[in-house]
């Protein structure tokens, strides 16, 4: 008996080591200079270099122009020929609870909501998983960076912007506790849900729970501006960065009414503001351009909010915020399964180019204008020389579906493997009955 149970544990863990790893391991630092020829190189400028010659060195971009002018050593180079490919930044998902959301049918996996209403010293960045599932399939769609944000309650807590590759959330960490989460009452609530609309309700609260806010961020400045505190208070600590200037306020809010009462408590309080959903953000565009207020835009694939939309808003959308002069983003929301959809980011982008952005803008609205919005400008968010390495090389055009095929990634330079577990799957069930297509 005692023999045949080692038997079976030998067999057990045998097989479990012959598994693929579901989640890619990390790619250890860059030691080799890597030099990508030949492709079309969109930067997130909105520049593009045709036949682009990119040198990664150090986990930066040393070295970027048309291959006729810049001429690298390529001696000890690990040189790709991407011919034909074209290359990217690095998609940024902003809002996001990646990392957080698991497997929505399963409380244990999820990790977003805290409990409480008034949590402004929660850490999203301390329950990020690095080992989620989900975050390859992003990988594979050219995502490579995310601003992981807590939700539930009125204040949700902060928010920290990762990189794709990393070993726990130490290593993923790229910008630490960069914005405090706020979630804003509504004037009006609608019942229903979306399939089933229900009618519009005004919300009787909707001044009290506004002056209950504002109370609270009067106490926390008040507690801010003083000196010695007897006691610690991480509520009232974690405010005080928002104070300062070194923290952004991200207020999820939609209805024109509404988004005018958060500017102007924003001006009230001396804060760094920015919208996340802005269905009618495009109302209110000239006051937001004058306070200086970006939009974080929840998904383009979208249906109006209201009867008498215009049928195409939610697409159009950012459009009228670029003709405006509103800074913004494009997102794809914080709703319950708006987490795995964030592979889905290249494509709502897509979406915006068909209805009145050029494609060089939309590619800008998730990259280079997402690192604004999130202050990483500096070091990501387009192909510039001394900025991250941090990239993608495609087949086809990355903003439609149908074309779309990331071939190469880069991290700081790491390349990374673009499998996930869902590629495994196809790939098994394809090979089962014999589907697989053959490669050339």
């Amino acid at each position: 008996m005692k023999k045949g149970y080692i038997f079976f544990l030998f067999f057990m863990v045998a097989g479990l080591y012959a598994q693929p790893p579901a989640v890619p391991i990390p790619t250890p630092a860059q030691t080799k200079k890597i030099v990508l020829t030949g492709g079309t190189a969109h930067t997130g400028t909105g520049k593009v270099i045709e036949n682009s010659i990119i040198v990664l060195e150090g986990g930066k971009i040393t070295a970027i122009g048309n291959a006729q002018t810049v001429k690298p050593d390529t001696k000890d180079a690990e040189v790709f020929n991407i011919s034909g490919k074209h290359v990217y930044p690095g998609f940024i998902s902003a809002g996001t609870a990646i990392g957080l959301s698991e497997i929505a049918a399963v409380r244990a996996t999820q990790d977003r909501n805290e409990v409480g209403e008034l949590n402004p010293n929660v850490r999203s960045l301390i329950a990020y998983n690095t080992d989620s599932e989900v975050i390859p399939t992003l990988r594979s769609n050219g995502v490579l960076m995310a601003q992981v944000a807590p939700q539930g309650g009125i204040i949700s807590g902060q928010s920290s912007v990762v990189q794709f590759d990393a070993w726990n959330w130490e290593d993923a960490a790229y910008k630490t506790d960069e914005g405090i989460w706020l979630n804003w009452s509504q004037m009006f609530t609608y019942e229903g849900w979306w399939a089933e609309q229900g009618g519009i309700k005004l919300n009787e609260k909707y001044g009290e729970q506004v002056d209950a806010v504002k109370a609270f961020f009067t106490e926390a400045k008040a507690w801010c501006q003083t000196g010695n505190h007897p006691e610690e208070n991480l509520k009232m600590e974690a405010m005080c960065g928002l104070f300062s200037g070194q923290k952004k306020l991200y207020v999820n809010v939609n209805y024109v009414k509404e988004i005018v009462d958060v500017v102007n408590f924003a001006k009230t309080f001396g804060l760094q503001l920015v919208i996340s959903g802005g269905a009618d953000a495009w109302q209110a565009a000239d006051l937001l351009k004058e306070n200086n207020v970006s939009v974080i835009i929840n998904q383009t694939h979208n249906l109006p909010n209201r009867d008498d939309d215009d049928y195409d808003l939610p697409y159009k959308l950012p459009k009228l915020l670029q003709d405006a002069g509103v800074q913004y983003c494009l997102t794809v929301g914080a709703g319950f399964d708006a987490y795995w959809q964030q592979r889905n980011l290249p494509f709502q982008a897509g979406t915006a180019a068909a209805f009145g952005l050029t494609r060089e803008q939309a590619l800008q609205a998730i990259t280079l204008n997402a690192a604004r919005i999130l202050g990483i400008d500096k070091t990501t968010g387009s192909l510039e020389e001394g900025k991250d390495a941090t990239l993608i090389v495609t087949e086809g055009d990355v903003l439609d579906m149908r074309s779309s095929n990331v071939q190469y990634a880069f991290i700081q330079a790491r390349q990374i493997d673009l499998d996930n577990k869902q590629k495994a799957l196809y790939r098994k069930f394809m090979g089962k009955y014999g589907l697989m297509p053959q490669k050339d």
